[in-house]
């Protein structure tokens, strides 16, 4: 019996239904069910595999529809932005007009309902595969694959490989819009809360900036895939790549510390998602705005949450820790207004382990002009500072926008490189379990496309905390770690989708590590920071 046979023999509806999953493993609609191996749960855009199974096949019929217009032209998947996916031509320039093209054929392809054929290949065939069709990234990466097959997909002539499952056909695809965004265009997807339209685009200037000049960066050093790194590793460059990767990210935080000064901002409130490096750069950049002849106080906005008591709570009862209400604005803004004003306060110290404030807080009092460097995730939300002197606001946003693809087609995306950053920290300092860590993720990353995200434009400084080095020292603290839970375990799924990832990445000697300053982004992560 197949998936969506048993799917119809228990009345469940296939509408909007993209796989299913049983246990650990996702099922195909036209695979078998093995009855031994538990319930199958339907996947749509509301899941997150769902919606990763959605894109796999959307960006399959895009590289069908742009190999029939542009034969043999390389074409980058890059990064998200929003609700879609960042593409560019390499060498070609495109206009409003070829992405109208690209859309039409597009659209025609999934009309038809092309069903795809899956097919298992040995790896030796596929490099032969990908060699003819010019695709050398992909024979790069695959030189380092370890098993002796790979389950490639087929549709129109061509074949693809992108590391999960695919929908039946092309026609399970129909929601999505292309958005011409000079130097390339967006791949616009569906939403969980809307999957009937595509999701509206909004304009990030300054994200897409930040993007292009790390993009930029991995060009110069010659670092855009997976397998790029490998060989770097190889010729035993990483540790020239590791101090090249940290000089760069020394002179982006000069030059926000440069540019604070000059506008003459006293208030800078750093903001980021979680694992992005926030209090790390926050540190460095105290460090920066003294080499300025500036005295800055660091302050954490930890301080400001409300007893956990006080807290108002949700319809069922429950309490969203990730809420602006958390958060005493109103003792926050009065205090900032007195220390700008030259008074002195008691600053509130927060107890994670009672859950309450402290009795006593800590006194502060600023001199004219000297900076306060406020650190947290809700730093540019509006609430936060709308009654304060916007003259002496300096916004920070922090984010880590990985740029290193496994290869041309197959982007690696930043949620991931956070994640495993705050697996890695959680296991070293925190005591807790990578299961644990996996389980309150998509509560963390709901909580910041309602609460962060949504500011990060209003930013008037972005920094990437992403270190283009990382992934390979990620994965000898983390890989063991996520290959050693259960197939029975309900994080079972995202954990291989991690070992996959860093399955194509070796690990480095502990000697090279010693390479990694102790002012670094990733000593955060892993430990060995002198900024605690």
């Amino acid at each position: 019996m197949t998936v969506r046979e048993w799917l119809t023999a228990h009345s469940i509806a296939l509408e909007g239904v993209l796989a299913a999953q049983q246990g650990g493993e996702v099922l195909e609609l036209e695979d078998t069910v093995r009855r031994t191996s538990g319930r199958l749960t339907p996947l749509t855009l509301k899941d997150e595999e769902g919606r990763r199974i959605y894109e796999r096949s959307i960006r399959f019929v895009m590289l069908l529809a742009l190999k029939r217009l542009y034969p043999r032209q390389q074409v980058r998947i890059e990064y998200s932005i929003g609700h879609g996916v960042f593409v560019r031509l390499p060498r070609l320039t495109v206009s409003r007009e070829m992405v109208a093209e690209v859309e039409e054929l597009m659209r025609a392809l999934i009309a038809s309902d092309l069903p795809y054929e899956k097919r298992t290949w040995q790896v030796a065939d596929a490099v032969r595969y990908f060699e003819r069709d010019g695709q050398t990234d992909k024979v790069a990466l695959l030189h380092h694959r370890t098993v002796p097959t790979m389950t490639l997909y087929g549709c129109g002539g061509m074949w693809e490989y992108f590391y999960g499952a695919m929908t039946p056909s092309t026609g399970y695809t129909k929601v999505f819009q292309l958005i011409y965004h000079a130097p390339g265009f967006v791949l616009q997807l569906p939403t969980a809360e809307d999957p009937d339209h595509p999701a509206p685009y909004i304009d990030r200037p300054k994200h897409l900036a930040i993007f292009s000049e790390s993009a930029a960066w991995c060009e110069v050093l010659g670092v855009m895939n997976a397998a790029d790194a490998d060989a770097m590793i190889e010729q035993h460059r990483l540790r020239e790549f590791i101090r090249v990767n940290e000089a760069l990210h020394d002179r982006s935080i000069a030059e926000i510390a440069e540019s604070i000064v000059r506008r003459g901002r006293q208030l800078i409130l750093v903001a980021g998602p979680s694992s992005s490096g926030k209090t790390t750069f926050a540190a460095r950049l105290c460090v920066h705005l003294r080499v300025l002849g500036k005295h800055p106080v660091q302050l954490s906005l930890d301080n400001y949450y409300r007893n956990r008591d006080e807290i108002p709570r949700e319809a069922d009862g429950s309490v969203d820790l990730e809420h602006i209400n958390t958060l005493d604005l109103e003792l926050f803004q009065r205090q900032m207004a007195q220390l700008i004003a030259g008074e002195e306060v008691e600053v509130p110290v927060f107890s994670f382990t009672t859950g309450k404030r402290k009795p006593k807080g800590i006194p502060l009092h600023l001199e004219p002009g000297q900076p306060l460097v406020v650190e947290g995730i809700h730093g540019l939300n509006p609430s936060l500072s709308d009654k304060l002197p916007q003259e002496l606001i300096h916004r920070v946003f922090v984010s880590a926008l990985t740029c290193i693809n496994l290869d041309d087609h197959n982007r690696i995306r930043t949620t991931d490189v956070r994640l495993l950053r705050r697996i890695v920290r959680d296991h070293l300092f925190r005591g807790t379990l990578p299961e644990d860590t996996l389980a309150m993720w998509p509560s963390v990353r709901r909580g910041e496309e309602t609460w962060i995200f949504p500011y990060q434009e209003m930013a008037d400084s972005v920094f990437n905390s992403a270190l283009h080095y990382e992934l390979p020292v990620l994965k000898r603290y983390v890989y063991d770690l996520l290959d050693a839970i259960p197939r029975s375990s309900v994080n079972y799924l995202p954990a291989r989708r991690l070992c996959k990832t860093l399955n194509y990445f070796p690990r480095v000697d502990e000697a090279e590590l010693n390479e990694i300053p102790p002012l670094s982004l990733l000593r955060e992560f892993i430990g060995g920071s002198t900024l605690e």
